[in-house]
């Protein structure tokens, strides 16, 4: 492995970390891995533990939150059987998992914080701390919004989800993207490093790879829209200490715009299915 860049936790504790670029699963891997990666969680600042709307930002990513639900519970049903089991793996404090409930979907989730899944019980969602809690069950689709680069142990956390889904069973992983057009701009104070609590830094070909091994086919890519902009927002904040809303969304747009060609957007949600 060779050193990519060096960064820091801009959000919570201000330490230094350096991103290693692994050839053969052309991913990025955040080094050192603290000992205790909970106290990085342990903030208000780390918003999908928390329904904060404090400040502009938060407003912003509530506001997003709001849209992007739909949008989730819509690919949902599009997988949709009679079963229409889903297991939701980091369900924060819980709105995806309740608004599926809404959606007659039979629900199930997973979130190691307990302040989120407090907040997520508040609203009728009773949330798992562990993945191990639920290994005897089956379920139809699998969700992990924004999650698979927090989990420590990644091949064996993989091969557990794999065994979770029923025999025609969907999973849907969305990661950020660090070979966007945004990443690229922000280099070290890209909000979407996120270290280090984003142990793993994702490209298109990494998720086949990784995923090809257990027999599991890539059968479509979605682009995250809404990514570069709220990310766009949080890596001027980090670059410069101000919000620079109009020179965010700017850099938001054309990182959409070029990807448009280049395919390779903020973030993107994979499709996976087990090989018949």
């Amino acid at each position: 492995m060779k050193l990519y860049l060096k960064t820091k936790d801009y959000s919570i504790s201000q330490e230094e970390f350096e991103l290693f670029y692994e050839e053969d699963l052309d991913m990025l891997i955040t080094k050192p891995t603290p000992n205790n990666l909970d106290k990085y969680y342990e903030s208000e600042a780390y918003i999908s533990h928390t329904d904060s709307k404090k400040n502009l930002v938060d407003k912003i990513y509530q506001l997003v939150k709001s849209h992007s639900l739909k949008k989730k519970i819509s690919l949902l049903n599009s997988f949709s059987t009679s079963d229409r089991t889903l297991l939701d793996v980091g369900a924060g404090t819980g709105d995806f998992l309740a608004t599926a409930k809404k959606q007659n979907w039979k629900i199930a989730g997973v979130e190691p914080n307990s302040s989120a899944r407090n907040r997520a019980s508040e609203k009728g969602v009773h949330l798992h701390s562990e993945l191990n809690e639920i290994s005897n069950n089956k379920f139809e689709v699998i969700t992990l919004w924004h999650v698979l680069e927090h989990l420590s142990d990644l091949e064996n956390q993989i091969k557990t989800l794999i065994s979770l889904l029923s025999k025609n069973g969907t999973l849907v992983i969305a990661v950020p993207n660090f070979k966007s057009y945004d990443a690229n701009h922000y280099g070290k104070f890209w909000a979407a490093f996120d270290v280090p609590r984003h142990l793993w830094h994702f490209s298109k070909k990494s998720i086949e790879l990784l995923f090809e091994k257990y027999d599991m086919e890539l059968t479509d890519i979605k682009p995250m829209l809404f990514d570069s902009f709220y990310v766009s927002l949080l890596s001027e904040k980090y670059k410069s200490g101000k919000q620079n809303m109009f020179k965010a969304f700017w850099v938001g747009l054309k990182s959409n715009i070029k990807a448009i060609t280049s395919k390779e957007y903020s973030s993107h949600i994979y499709i996976l299915k087990k090989r018949i």
